[in-house]
């Protein structure tokens, strides 16, 4: 009995998988075939009449300049995430060793954050971000920091919670201020939770296309903003070089995912305990 329902458990995954996977293969196969044949036939595989091996990718690198999207959405992901890592498992450390009414409103100030939808402010941050001078490749890590330090800062906080005292009260006996604990002792500790913020971050800013489009528009294409170009005038869009760029778009994300995903689950139980 237990066997049987292994079996029928298994093969429930098996068939969710196959229904996520689904879409991205189908991009995949369509990336290959005539822009006409993928609007009357996209769930059929290349035949010898439509295939046009890389043909797709070619025109579509050179009508969206995709190497130029590739840089900047590289450089917004990177120092983005690097910077919601760095700040918000430090806050995270701060709010759990000082207790005070200021942690205590920070730490509720930040949760809170992840129930506001982005749509209820993204005119007046647009707005503020042209401003202050944010709307432009520096400034929207600043923007991505402060939407992303919600979950990630909930989730350093958990974690932070389950490292011993004593381990930072003997690095502070052996002569280390603040800086040096965190950094020599405590940060290493929370690579599980920083593996998983990473790819969680890494994964929502790569594929983000409306904050980039809001903040700096058409001066920095990062690669979402960039493939929607391709939609010509009266509704038409080029779907065989669109679905060559999605391939290529997907390609370092899920590269990444895959090199990390280990961390995953590890992380989110971590972030969990003593909540």
């Amino acid at each position: 009995m237990a066997r049987l329902r292994d079996t029928a458990f298994f093969i429930l995954l098996l068939l969710l998988s196959l229904i996520f996977i689904a879409p991205i293969l189908i991009v995949i196969i369509n990336s290959f075939k005539l822009k006409f044949s993928i609007a009357t036939e996209p769930f059929i595989l290349p035949t010898a009449q439509t295939f046009t091996g890389v043909s797709n990718y070619i025109e579509g690198l050179n009508k969206t300049s995709f190497l130029s999207a590739f840089g900047w959405s590289l450089f917004i992901t990177v120092f983005s995430v690097l910077a919601i890592v760095v700040f918000t498992s430090m806050t995270a450390w701060y709010i759990v060793r000082v207790k005070t009414v200021f942690t205590s409103i920070l730490y509720y100030a930040l949760v809170f954050s992840m129930i506001v939808p982005f749509q209820m402010v993204m005119f007046t941050m647009s707005k503020t971000a042209n401003v202050l001078g944010l709307d432009n490749p520096f400034g929207i890590i600043l923007i991505y920091l402060g939407f992303g330090a919600g979950l990630a800062t909930f989730m350093f906080t958990g974690f932070v919670k389950s490292v011993p005292l004593g381990i930072e009260e003997a690095a502070t006996i052996d002569g280390c201020n603040p800086l040096q604990t965190y950094f020599k002792i405590v940060f290493p500790i929370l690579k599980p939770t920083t593996i998983t913020v990473a790819i969680l971050n890494a994964m929502w800013i790569w594929n983000d296309y409306l904050l980039p489009y809001l903040v700096i528009g058409n001066d920095y294409k990062t690669i979402p903003i960039a493939i929607q170009y391709l939609k010509g005038g009266y509704g038409s869009v080029d779907m065989g070089a669109m679905m060559a760029m999605l391939v290529l778009s997907i390609i370092p994300v899920v590269v990444f995912y895959l090199f990390c995903q280990k961390y995953i689950i590890k992380g989110v139980a971590a972030g969990a305990v003593k909540g």
